[in-house]
């Protein structure tokens, strides 16, 4: 069995993360696995570039634009929605038409166009598509924020000027993707069972196979450290309780920060003695931007893309938090709790199926700084971390293992190939 995986990047984002490293998991557990992407930035010979040049820029900036006119000329929102209009065809390519399944990943940003899905599917071969968001079961839009109208038909969409009208540029392009789908037989993985439970409520989805299946992790890169070790590496300080937040773009507000900002100064106001104890240690860009808004002292560590130095970090941490306000299974809870780390997060998305409530970490009242506090404090002051650490690897080695993904994915493999057999 030869599975093509396809992802815009290779390994820029979470859905790109995610994806190689379900490649490396199926090579690891006998199914030969090809990853194929616009974007190729290592020499990993199972990746295979699609080597575009201009035309790879030309589709990205072609759909900006359009998308740009439909924005009444703003740049607010034009990277968070795609119409796909502009895209490769790859079913010529010599990895394409030697695999045996097709694994669409993120393919958004003039990867693939629909009229490129739609080639994809002609082809007869099974496709299999992994959602690392809610694109595929939507008009246009990545997050929902709460709005429904995509369960029946896309209208008055909240990212367009004057909030859309009822035929408005979502509406036309989850028409399409009705019609692309329509006949089909697409196999949906959703890497959250909060995902799919979302994506489900689509009738674009309706027809089609929909599965939960996590993204995995290698634990024998993402592992206990010594944390001196890794604090005197990174040049933190090993007298203090630290708390990590990463996010690729520190000042993204979808990323919660300020949540954080306001849980600590909770904390310090209640507990005077911990602006001596306790010191933020921020993994991302522009995180000069709030450094002077916390209490306490922060260390800026910039963006790190070494797995190894990664995992130094994760190590270094008492507790990682993310106050995100929406995430699906965000990689950094699934790293931080390989190495040990208990991690505090809202209860939005997948992020409760991965924090098992004070067994592993803490959930937090969705968007309550003061419960954000509440688990902070509980999780570095109060309860047993050695019990909460080994929870933690204990949960990743059971749900989110390579040997575990590999083997659920093969069984789909299986079924999505036997199911083409039949209809031939």
């Amino acid at each position: 069995m030869k599975v093509l995986i396809i992802n815009t990047s290779e390994r820029n984002g979470g859905a790109a993360v995610a994806a190689k490293r379900l490649m490396k998991a199926l090579n690891n557990n006998g199914v030969k696995a090809q990853m194929l992407v616009r974007d190729k930035e290592t020499d990993d010979i199972s990746v295979v570039g699609l080597n575009g040049g201009m035309r790879s820029q030309w589709y990205f900036l072609w759909e900006r634009m359009c998308l740009f006119v439909r924005l009444h000329f703003s740049r607010k929102h034009l990277f968070e929605i795609d119409m796909a209009n502009a895209g490769h065809d790859i079913t010529t390519l010599p990895a394409f038409q030697e695999a045996d399944i097709i694994h669409l990943h993120w393919i958004n940003q003039g990867m693939l166009s629909l009229g490129s899905i739609k080639k994809i599917l002609a082809s007869g071969k099974p496709v299999v598509w992994t959602m690392h968001d809610i694109w595929p079961a939507t008009g246009i839009c990545h997050l929902t924020l709460g709005c429904r109208a995509y369960t029946n038909g896309c209208r008055h969409c909240k990212y367009l000027p004057g909030k859309g009208s009822s035929n408005d540029l979502s509406t036309k392009i989850w028409r399409r993707k009705q019609q692309l789908y329509n006949g089909q037989s697409i196999r949906f993985v959703a890497c959250s069972k909060w995902l799919a439970g979302e994506a489900g409520k689509s009738e674009l989805l309706r027809n089609q196979k929909l599965v939960s299946i996590p993204n995995p992790i290698d634990t024998r890169v993402f592992c206990p450290k010594d944390p001196i070790k890794a604090r005197e590496a990174l040049g933190l300080p090993t007298d203090k309780r630290l708390i990590l937040f990463v996010s690729q773009r520190i000042t993204n507000v979808n990323k919660g920060i300020q949540y954080l900002i306001d849980a600590c100064a909770k904390m310090v106001e209640e507990y005077p003695d911990s602006r001596e104890q306790t010191g933020i240690v921020v993994l991302g860009g522009h995180a000069e931007e709030v450094a002077d808004k916390f209490p306490y002292p922060v260390y800026p560590l910039g963006y790190v893309s070494d797995p190894q130095k990664i995992v130094e970090v994760y190590n270094a941490a008492d507790l990682f938090v993310m106050p995100s306000l929406s995430e699906n299974l965000p990689n950094t809870i699934m790293e931080s709790m390989a190495c040990g780390v208990p991690c505090v997060g809202f209860k939005v998305g997948g992020i409760p199926e991965m924090i098992d409530h004070r067994k592993n970490g803490y959930v937090a009242e969705y968007r309550n700084s003061d419960d954000l506090a509440r688990g902070i404090h509980w999780v570095l002051y109060e309860a047993d971390k050695e019990a909460l650490s080994h929870e933690a690897i204990r949960k990743v080695a059971r749900a989110y293992s390579q040997q575990a993904v590999a083997l659920r994915y093969s069984e789909l493999y299986t079924e999505a190939l036997a199911h083409q057999h039949y209809l031939l």
